[in-house]
């Protein structure tokens, strides 16, 4: 099975396509699976850049806009659909290629889900109020591992692991060790981590938002808007409805808009380059962009290996 991953516009869907075509080319079944949190939603087509028919080139993919907007699409609610598909295809003699930028789908999906029960709603309430300063020197008291293994900046998973260990009494670490689930002992895997140059993806983040207002992303946050959906759903929170709605509700300009959901794409791009560039292991190889030689190289790997 092959892993194309990387941030935002990273240049993904265009690398995971030419693979495809290269593996059809040698006469085997090649299915692309979306492994970004966006891309599941049927309500974002534009905003999530999710490919359209000419972009798929003639190749099969799975799981892009499968869920309704109104129903949240968790880490395990994707790992288990993409099971299935991974299953299919492989019983088909096929390759699955697995496309996306969601590194918690990709963990849930290889290493397995951990039984960390229910966090206590006031503790995750006072954890989720405390600075990303204080975080920290909590958790190197009540989690050194976890304390060392973050970075001082990383407010979001310092939270958590602050809240595991204190609503269960464990570290993260313990429940990390009991996770279940998990395919990456089950197959042979061929991942490639698209990191370009920051200042490059920048630039394509910037300039994909402002093409996306322009191809149809009003009508679709409109659309959205129409439907009364719950705010902090998911698909509400996606990366340019927020700061669109803001502009069809009179509270910004469109260059206000443009500039606010430019800024977003490129803080998410941020995070998605950091988490890849660290957390994946060490020897998923890492390229600075694709180009035909990136597709012989996995086409080497595919001709003796699903």
């Amino acid at each position: 099975m092959a892993l194309i991953a990387g941030p935002t516009a990273s240049g993904k869907s265009d690398c995971a396509v030419t693979l495809a075509r290269r593996i059809e080319s040698d006469g085997r079944r090649a299915v692309v699976i979306n492994a970004d949190s966006q891309q599941v939603y049927a309500d974002l087509h534009i905003l999530s850049a999710r490919p359209s028919a000419d972009e798929m080139g003639g190749i099969e993919h799975r799981l892009f806009g499968t869920w309704d907007g109104a129903k949240p699409c968790s880490a395990a609610d994707w790992a288990g659909a993409a099971k299935e598909v991974i299953e299919e295809v492989h019983s088909d003699g096929g390759v699955p290629i697995l496309c996306g930028g969601t590194g918690l789908y990709m963990r849930t999906l290889l290493d397995g889900i951990s039984p960390i029960p229910a966090i206590d709603p006031d503790i995750r309430e006072r954890v989720r109020a405390l600075t990303a300063e204080e975080l920290h020197e909590r958790l190197v008291i009540e989690d050194p591992e976890a304390a060392a293994r973050l970075g001082p900046r990383d407010s979001q998973r310092m939270a958590r692991a602050l809240e595991v260990v204190r609503s269960t009494g464990h570290p993260m670490v313990y429940w990390q060790d009991r996770q279940s689930g998990g395919i990456g002992r089950k197959i042979t895997l061929h991942p490639l981590v698209l990191l370009p140059d920051r200042d490059w993806l920048y630039a394509r983040c910037d300039l994909r938002f402002e093409r996306m207002l322009d191809g149809g992303a009003l009508s679709e946050v409109e659309r959205l808007l129409a439907r009364n959906l719950d705010p902090d759903l998911p698909v509400m929170r996606a990366i340019g409805v927020p700061e669109i709605a803001d502009f069809i509700k009179g509270e910004l300009s469109r260059a206000q808009a443009i500039e606010a959901g430019q800024t977003a794409t490129r803080q998410y791009a941020k995070r998605q380059y950091t988490w890849f560039r660290n957390q994946p292991p060490g020897s998923w190889p890492k390229v600075d962009n694709f180009n035909d030689d990136k597709a012989d190289y996995f086409v080497s790997l595919f001709q003796t290996d699903g």
